[in-house]
């Protein structure tokens, strides 16, 4: 075993054992990598290329670390020295091509998924990226070309069909664009896109009521876009419906915060059913992104007016009337308000410049019958229409990667929540009506074994990099001590805790390896193996099956849970890991069983009501799983409330 501890905040090795191990750096870089710890593990990475500077995987993962840091420039360097030492290797191209899309060459980025297409041609996202490549550069007909080659590979997968619906909107087809649309209905009646494109044509022809239909389904289906909750505002307020827009328009703002058609629209809303002060609130966020927007000062003016706020509402009317100059109702508006302060002089101005103009009668001046307004249309007598975007795009299909987010959210729609961990550094969640707590965890620490106190979560928050340097360093501390002390577990549990933290699995594993041998009554050792195993194998970028290799690092990672509960067999905690790991190897009827135990043990436990009801969908049992779903969300987890209105409607299709 080499050892690794911090000299002068950089990592180093042991001199007496300078010569790495780049296999065993390999993998603990790509743990750091999962867990988010960027900057450790493109140290590690560093280290491999200086060992073996002829190696393509340090490149690529350091690469894939840059690309995380948002460093596009630099990951795409290294990705080409990853080609440059194996050009045969797909990933290297699909990263780079990522690369250049986030930096806008979509040229460059076309040829990397050409070639990553060569080498796999059976690898569908790289086609799906070729082709929103092609359709950036305009190359309309080789995007076309490439839809029928991905339609002839993958017949029944709607996306391709809402895609070549997009091109034939670019070419300005309308007709085959609804056909191809209607076409991706057919192979997947649930293709919220096709929903969403459909709503669009029928918005455009002033069919809300259809439009709105046609929204509520896309929005089922893509529950987080805000945009369709936007144009489903829309629809219900051509249609008089004013509550349903405001309820949309809330929603939106809730998934967007900085939308801006949300809150100008809220805004007036709000301004029509009197709630003067948080339409307001709504108006100066619009003000805040565009200070210089006259519309929306103008309805602030009207607000600041109503509340009192009148030298508010003069400064607001005053810039509108600097930028035009003829908008006699401004004049008229602002000599009310500075009468009611009393300036009659300035409102007697006003009201003479009113006067002078003789506002011309304006008859026959065009009036629209329009209820909304173009964002680009500045006209202050339109203050009080709501506004669209002045073109009706089509919604735009994303990049698919594997590497967007989080590393670990990499999920659909049925992702649990993850294993229960043991931690220094627990995440909390927002689940007020469950506390996890275990004697057993209480327990060690009351003995003080470890220097920090360890709880039980779901998820880990990053430690500082000053929590890590001293982890390295008590791994040094905890070597000296096991040298001589080697008879002590508590020593070997104590580290290998610590290089848990610094994501050294490999060393933690053969510590608590030593500790069961030690003393193999130790709960908290089988159960911390189990979870670090676990670990080892999410680090992985698996996109495809299990490997044979997977399955028994799994099955171990059971073997040790179940000597948990077979010492120990209130252990919820244990059970519910035992679920997880029975979900990853898609034995769902074990880990509905496993869930249920853990349920068993600890009724309240919200998390495991949630995974026993996503098993029992993926395994066809959907009305057991809403009843499940149901209990989660009563007790705190509301995002299963999602799952229940989607599930539900298919149910009762």
């Amino acid at each position: 075993m080499f050892l690794l501890f911090v000299v002068g905040g950089m990592l180093s090795f042991n001199e007496a054992n300078a010569q790495i191990n780049t296999d065993r750096v390999m993998n603990m870089g790509r743990h750091a990598l999962y867990y988010e710890d960027y900057v450790l593990s493109i140290q590690r990475f560093n280290m491999v290329i200086a060992a073996k500077p002829f190696l393509a995987e340090p490149y690529f993962y350091r690469g894939l670390a840059k690309f995380y840091l948002e460093d596009f420039l630099g990951a795409e360097a290294d990705c080409s020295s990853a080609i440059e030492r194996n050009p045969y290797e797909e990933n290297h191209y699909v990263l780079r091509g990522l690369c250049r899309v986030n930096m806008k060459q979509y040229a460059p980025a076309e040829q990397d998924y050409r070639k990553a297409v060569t080498i796999n041609p059976m690898e569908q996202s790289c086609w799906h990226n070729m082709v929103l490549c092609q359709t950036e550069l305009k190359k309309y007909a080789e995007a076309d070309s490439s839809l029928d080659v991905m339609i002839k590979q993958w017949p029944k997968d709607a996306e391709n069909y809402t895609m070549k619906a997009q091109v034939a909107f670019a070419v300005a087809d309308t007709t085959k664009a609804i056909a191809w649309i209607d076409r991706a209905l057919e192979v997947n009646p649930h293709e919220g896109h096709a929903w969403s494109m459909k709503s669009m044509v029928s918005l455009t022809r002033g069919a809300y009521k259809e439009g709105e239909m046609q929204l509520d389904k896309a929005i089922l289906q893509l529950p987080r876009d805000a945009n369709l909750y936007i144009n489903r505002a829309m629809a219900r307020f051509n249609q008089q419906n004013l509550r349903g827009a405001m309820n949309d328009y809330d929603v939106a703002l809730e998934i967007e915060p900085g939308n801006y058609l949300g809150h100008f629209n809220r805004g007036l809303l709000r301004a029509q059913v009197g709630d003067d002060n948080r339409a307001i609130d709504d108006f100066n966020f619009v003000l805040e992104q565009e200070p210089d927007n006259t519309i929306a000062l103008y309805n602030r003016a009207l607000l600041l007016d109503n509340v009192g706020d009148y030298k508010g509402a003069i400064r607001d009317l005053t810039a509108v009337i600097s930028d035009y100059p003829e908008f006699w109702e401004g004049f008229s508006k602002r000599a009310s308000i500075r009468r009611k302060i009393g300036d009659v002089y300035g409102a007697e101005r006003d009201e003479f410049k009113v006067l002078k103009a003789n506002m011309e009668k304006r008859t026959g001046t065009y009036k629209s019958k329009s209820k909304t307004r173009k964002k680009s249309e500045k006209n202050p007598e339109e203050y009080n229409k709501l506004v669209e975007e002045d073109t009706q795009d089509m919604p735009k299909q994303e990049y698919a990667s594997a590497y967007r987010g989080k590393v670990q959210n990499r999920s659909t729609d049925l992702e649990p929540v993850p294993l229960w961990l043991i931690t220094y550094y627990k995440q909390n969640n927002d689940i007020a009506s469950y506390v996890p707590f275990h004697k057993l965890i209480d327990d060690l620490n009351r003995s003080q074994q470890l220097p920090l106190e360890v709880s039980i979560s779901n998820y880990e928050s990053q430690p500082s990099d000053h929590r890590i340097q001293s982890h390295f360093e008590d791994i040094k501390y905890m070597t000296e001590c096991i040298g001589g002390q080697p008879e002590y577990s508590r020593l070997y549990l104590r580290r290998a805790m610590d290089y848990y933290h610094v994501r050294d699995f490999d060393s933690a594993q053969e510590d608590l390896s030593r500790v069961i041998a030690l003393d193999s009554t130790n709960v908290i050792a089988y159960f911390l193996r189990a979870q670090i195993r676990c670990a080892a194998l999410q680090t992985h970028d698996r996109q495809l099956a299990l490997t044979p290799e997977d399955r028994i690092a799994y099955s171990q990672a059971r073997q040790d849970l179940t000597a948990v509960v077979d010492y120990m067999p209130d252990m919820s905690y244990a059970y519910y890991n035992i679920g997880i790991i029975c979900l990853h190897l898609h034995e769902y009827a074990q880990a509905e069983a496993a869930f249920s135990k853990a349920i068993s043990a600890s009724p309240l436990m919200p998390e495991a009501h949630y995974n026993r009801g996503i098993t029992r969908i993926l395994d066809g049992k959907i009305s057991e799983a809403l009843s499940d779903l149901s209990q989660a969300g009563e007790l705190g987890m509301f995002s299963a409330y999602n799952l229940i209105k989607r599930y539900s409607a298919q149910k009762n299709e």
